[in-house]
């Protein structure tokens, strides 16, 4: 690798002050001061320093997140905070969470920097199945949650949508709480299908996503990384 992209790979400098470092001197190569910013290293065993401090490349990452409510899944500055700002790890803006949850959403998210690893996941080929715990406005008891329970196994026709969902599981845990698992991500797909019963979600978290669940003592806001196990159950 080029010195002046590992430098900008291993620190906040951009390339162009990654450049401006190796000319003032700040940065050696394996103990001899070097300024070349096309000099070529071998990551794995040459030992660079910027201003005596030792660089490692930052290498891919899964995470997993309690997400809080009021805070967004995207990489733009809006009205909240994101996700990634409460995150605190080096290059933290190349972490992409492997699918979104609504802003008012709480639960697990997954966060990675490993695109083929992210697609795994959410490949509506795989069919990962994600489980979500909704509150509901109305409840619905005896019959009325029988035939929802029925609606939802044999798929449901969301409004402007011209394919019905995938067969899902609906479970209610009270007449107005119920444990929803479904294996696609479409637009609001669980909001839009108790719309589609005659319900509303009051509130939604995410329990788990395929057999990654999000454990009891991380709380809001808190992080952790994935266990090996994890990674490779997708």
């Amino acid at each position: 690798m080029r010195l002046d992209r590992f430098l900008s790979e291993t620190t906040p400098l951009t390339r162009s002050l990654a450049k401006r470092a190796l000319k003032n001197g700040e940065v050696t190569l394996n103990g001899d001061p070097i300024k070349q910013a096309a000099t070529q290293i071998d990551t794995g065993n040459d030992e660079v320093l910027l201003n005596g401090e030792r660089l490692t490349l930052v290498g891919l990452r899964y995470l997993m997140m309690h997400k809080p409510a009021d805070v967004e899944c995207t990489a733009r500055r809006g009205l909240y905070p994101r996700v990634i700002d409460i995150i605190d790890v080096p290059k933290v803006e190349r972490l992409q969470p492997v699918g979104r949850l609504d802003v008012d959403t709480t639960g697990l998210l997954l966060l990675t920097d490993d695109g083929q690893w992210s697609h795994r996941v959410t490949s509506p080929r795989h069919r990962c199945a994600k489980v979500y715990v909704a509150e509901l406005a109305d409840p619905m008891e005896d019959e009325t949650a029988e035939w929802a329970v029925e609606q939802v196994a044999q798929g449901i026709l969301l409004e402007g949508e011209e394919t019905p969902t995938h067969p899902a599981i609906l479970r209610f845990v009270t007449p107005k709480k119920a444990e929803l698992t479904i294996t696609e991500g479409r637009y609001h797909q669980v909001k839009r299908m108790f719309a589609a019963l005659g319900n509303h979600v009051t509130a939604l978290h995410r329990h788990s996503v395929g057999d990654v669940v999000l454990p009891d003592d991380l709380a809001p806001g808190e992080w952790r990384e994935l266990t090996p196990e994890e990674i490779a159950s997708f």
